[in-house]
């Protein structure tokens, strides 16, 4: 995901806050939160598994051995375009997306809605 696509989606967001952006189908807008709590499962799930992928072993004591498990624990994390900073861009998209759709449905409805799966533990699973 490209910084523009991310920097789209947080200008979505602000636009949906000063009421500017909402969907204005009640039904269509649960159906997209929906939508968001299992992306955002799918996401964490698949954060944990990156930090398992942080455990590289098994080339061998040799100086080349080295240089593989730098190169890839660097896919894993700690780099720009690494599995974990990824999947925290995509953690910040599911959560505009899911801001979006409970403000339409405040908007359209007059309630609050929250996301238990997304606003609470987002953050936390990728140590936030």
């Amino acid at each position: 995901m490209s910084q523009s696509e991310l920097a789209q989606w947080q200008r979505f967001a602000e636009q949906a806050r000063s009421g500017e952006l909402y969907l204005d189908s009640e039904e269509a807008a649960r159906q997209c939160l929906t939508a968001c709590d299992q992306r955002m499962q799918d996401l964490q799930d698949m954060a944990r598994y990156t930090r398992q992928a942080q455990n590289v072993s098994g080339f061998g004591d040799f100086h080349m051995a080295d240089d593989l498990v730098k190169m890839f624990k660097g896919q894993a994390t700690g780099e720009a375009n690494s599995i974990d900073a990824i999947i925290r861009e995509h953690i910040e998209v599911v959560k505009d997306m899911g801001e979006i759709m409970a403000l339409s449905i405040k908007r359209i409805t007059g309630q609050d809605v929250t996301n238990s799966a997304y606003f609470n533990t987002s953050t936390e699973s990728m140590g936030g």
